[in-house]
């Protein structure tokens, strides 16, 4: 199966615009229970921060003294760096190593990356903002490529919480979230 990530990105990043623009509680839980709202909008715009920098061949120490507190109004900056990341996207070749902070990886795997980060929290945010939180079905389905096959990994690596017991024929994004920890039925 060939999957277009760079349309798949923009596909995230409005299904996480939608939801953002649901926010009247900043500080709302989340079902990323280390988060609430505000924590978990700010991660999601930081990693964006990361993305033109990575993508022009910096380490992340190199890129560190760029990154910049985010202002007050957290769905201008993540239009903001959201609009950024996706010029360096279009522009990126998808062979280029890109240096994260557990080795060099290329461009395309760092975007599905990317993509597989923006919309778990998508799914977050909708349930702390009450609103919906069913989910692009290619999206899911191109997220689940790949989270399965870390399925036994996801946990120890301290980013998720352990993998919720699920039904085998439940719906993919059910099994997506179970994966991350997260269980769609409460």
């Amino acid at each position: 199966m060939s999957i277009d990530w760079i349309s798949l990105r923009q596909t995230a990043h409005n299904e996480f615009s939608a939801r953002l623009a649901a926010v009247t509680d900043w500080s709302a839980p989340t079902p990323d229970t280390e988060w609430n709202t505000h924590q978990l909008v700010q991660h999601v715009i930081e990693e964006q921060q990361w993305v033109p920098l990575l993508l022009e061949g910096r380490t992340v120490r190199q890129a560190q003294p760029y990154i910049r507190a985010l202002g007050d109004d957290l769905i201008a900056e993540w239009h903001r760096y959201s609009a950024a990341a996706a010029s360096a996207w279009a522009k990126a070749p998808s062979d280029a190593p890109v240096h994260v902070s557990y080795g060099t990886i290329p461009a395309s795997e760092y975007l599905s990356e990317q993509v597989s980060d923006v919309t778990i929290h998508t799914w977050d945010l909708a349930r702390a903002t009450h609103s919906s939180d069913q989910l692009d079905p290619a999206l899911i389905e191109a997220v689940y490529t790949v989270f399965e096959p870390q399925k036994d990994t996801l946990e120890a690596s301290g980013l998720f919480a352990s993998p919720v017991p699920i039904a085998d024929d439940a719906p993919l994004q059910s099994r997506l979230l179970a994966l991350t920890g997260r269980d769609d039925r409460l």
